[in-house]
Order: structure tokens, then sequence, then C-alpha cells
């Protein structure tokens, strides 16, 4: 049997720096589907999000994807940069510039806003982040802050996650 190789585990409190841009690797086209799905799990009457009749009549001529599903697909897009050894603080405030449709494929950057030690839980750090949702026009759809508590190296609870295979 070969090596294990550790795969990425995502930032630690001291591997962000004020200044820094990460964008995610990934892209994530929104379907019908999906839109439907969401909103329609979330309880939104809002027919502008899945009755393309209704929405033909609006000025967007088509269903919007629901703007918590932006939010949320942008969020989890961030996540192995900024809050994967971590968790939500709160949302300063959160902007929607431009509407996002079906077919629409959503790119993710968040830049370090700030950075400090928790005054309270010495083994974690508050880490601040502009994030922005951009489609793939290069038109910004989201734009949101956020604060992080993330852990510090060794600090994490992700140690021996990975269960050993047991010999029969």
């Amino acid at each position: 049997m070969g090596t294990v190789k550790e795969g990425w585990v995502g930032r630690f409190f001291e591997d962000f720096e004020v200044g820094d841009i990460y964008r995610c690797r990934l892209g994530r086209t929104i379907t019908e589907t999906d839109n439907i799905h969401f909103t329609l799990l979330t309880n939104n009457t809002n027919q502008i999000h899945f009755n393309a009749h209704y929405a033909s009549r609006t000025e967007f001529k088509r269903p919007l994807v629901n703007s918590a599903m932006t939010l949320s697909v942008v969020a989890g897009l961030g996540v192995a940069d900024i809050s994967e050894n971590g968790f939500a603080l709160g949302w300063d405030y959160i902007k929607l510039p431009n509407p996002v449709f079906a077919g629409d494929t959503l790119y993710s950057e968040s830049e370090v806003l700030t950075r400090r030690e928790s005054k309270s839980r010495p083994d974690q750090g508050i880490v601040k982040v502009l994030t922005r949702g951009i489609n793939q026009d290069g038109i910004v759809v989201i734009e949101y802050e956020r604060s992080v508590m993330v852990w510090k190296k060794g600090q994490a609870p992700l140690k021996a996650l990975f269960p050993e295979i047991k010999k029969s």
C-alpha cells in the first residue's frame, strides 16, 4: 500500500493576511431545476422564481434565481478558502446588484479585510472578508461582508477523522 498524502484542509487563522484575495477554483452553473427546488424547499411563494409565465410579464422576462440560493452557492464556493476550519459569526450586509438566471455560472472571490485574535477563545481568531459572486460574464451578482471564527493551526478538531480500515 502506498503513502497516504494529506489533502487540502483549508486555511487556519495564521494563514490569513489582510489584503489577500482568494478565488475559488470552481464555478457552479445554476440550473432551472436547482432554482425551483431551492425556492420550493424554502417555501418561497414569489412566482418570479418558478413560474415562467408570470416572470415573462416582469422586466426580467424570465424567472430569477432565488437570491437566497445565490448567497448559498457563492458562500459555499468560498468554504474551502475561508471557513472550512471555522464557522460564520455574522453577515454585515448583502447586496444584489445584478440578477442571476438559470444557466448562469457563479464564481466566488473573497478579500481579507481584517483579522484579529479572539478575546474569548484563545485557540481561534476572527477573520472578516468581503466576498463577491461573479457570473461567467464578469458581472458582480452578489457582494457581502461576513466575519468567521477560524481555528488556529493544531487546534481544529479535524485530526484522525478518516476511519482506519479494519483487517478481516
